[in-house]
């Protein structure tokens, strides 16, 4: 079912919270008393198809990696196994992204729903598998409790319902997300605003997706590696250092990629809310924000197996570990670049990492 919608309504629907509201469409101005500068669409396309190349090669290679070593998986490695097919899954929307910042939402009605909640139970399963982490490490570094970090079938069940919350969090985006036509006849996949709802129902999915998908979060994070910073400052054990060193990594990477984004999603609820007064300028500089950290976002989704392969040690002989089994590498390749042990079957240590 389509719907014809006027441009002052695109406008508003444009600066929302959802990843691809600030698509810029082609040979279409808004008729709105404030006009705002947006990115250019073939540059962002350009990026997102780069990005989704880099995702599905690096997070597959993860998931490789830690498949290979299912018998020596700690629990962080399964954590770390579910956030990499979260990855990839959000990789695969890349290329609708792409194609819609250039030509318009051309995929139908199902697919807006679709792809636009894809998004979402990735973000939500990537901050909640990430606090997991944290949590898990806390208990073996901080307690001690390498009994309850070896039980893996137990971080199974975790992960299964960290997946059904990512779902249900996400049906909202499922429910309120169409295609419309434009006056232009162009399609545009957002919000059917008409049907669903007001400014105050947004404001309200807005502040549940940013207390549960990232603020909450968040705070078990801080207080998690807080304590377990001030554990290893006490320990020589090199070999947590070492695996701390790339989670730590993974977690700065999160925050420097979301952090933005979500406080200036924040920012524009206020706005939106009345609470902030806004001006033309003020309105063209949170739009204009959006759109960019929202990259940041984006590229969140390819940055982990990178980091995996420059600072872990594990994860880079684990791999030419494979390479030598499938015979694409010599041992003795294996033997003078493939540094570390990578035989730990500690429940405290990753077998990746």
């Amino acid at each position: 079912m389509s719907f014809n919608i006027d441009g002052s309504d695109l406008k508003d629907s444009f600066t929302d919270y959802d990843y691809n509201i600030n698509a810029t469409l082609p040979n279409y101005e808004v008729a709105a008393p404030c006009v705002t500068q947006s990115i250019d669409k073939n540059f962002l396309a350009t990026v997102y198809v780069l990005v989704f190349f880099l995702s599905l090669v690096g997070n597959s290679l993860v998931v490789l990696v830690i498949c290979y070593n299912k018998f020596k998986r700690s629990s962080t490695d399964v954590y770390l196994l579910n956030l990499a097919i979260a990855d990839i899954l959000f990789a695969i929307t890349l290329p609708f992204w792409a194609t819609y910042k250039v030509y318009g939402w051309i995929f139908g009605a199902f697919m807006c729903k679709a792809i636009s909640a894809l998004q979402e139970i990735n973000f939500y399963s990537g901050i909640l598998l990430l606090a997991c982490i944290s949590v898990d490490r806390y208990f073996a570094i901080v307690r001690a409790m390498e009994t309850v970090t070896q039980k893996r079938h137990l971080v199974k069940f975790v992960c299964l319902g960290i997946w059904i919350s990512s779902i249900v969090l996400s049906v909202p985006i499922f429910l309120y997300k169409n295609d419309f036509n434009t006056r232009e006849n162009i399609k545009v996949c957002h919000e059917d605003r008409g049907s669903h709802g007001t400014d105050r129902l947004r404001i309200i999915l807005r502040f549940i997706r940013h207390t549960i998908g990232f603020f909450l979060p968040l705070l078990i994070m801080l207080f998690c590696y807080g304590s377990t910073i001030k554990t290893l400052c006490q320990t020589k054990s090199n070999q947590k250092h070492r695996a701390m060193k790339v989670i730590f990594a993974v977690v700065l990477a999160f925050l420097c990629c979301w952090l933005p984004y979500n406080i200036t999603v924040v920012v524009d609820s206020l706005m939106r809310s009345n609470i902030v007064n806004q001006t033309c300028e003020v309105r063209s500089q949170v739009d204009t924000a959006l759109a960019v950290t929202e990259i940041f976002g984006f590229i969140h989704s390819c940055i982990n197996p990178i980091l995996y392969a420059f600072i872990g040690q594990k994860f880079r002989n684990s791999f030419l570990k494979i390479l030598v089994t499938k015979g694409v590498i010599s041992k003795t390749f294996l033997s003078q670049y493939g540094r570390g042990s990578v035989t730990s079957t500690s429940g405290n240590t990753s077998t990746t990492l």
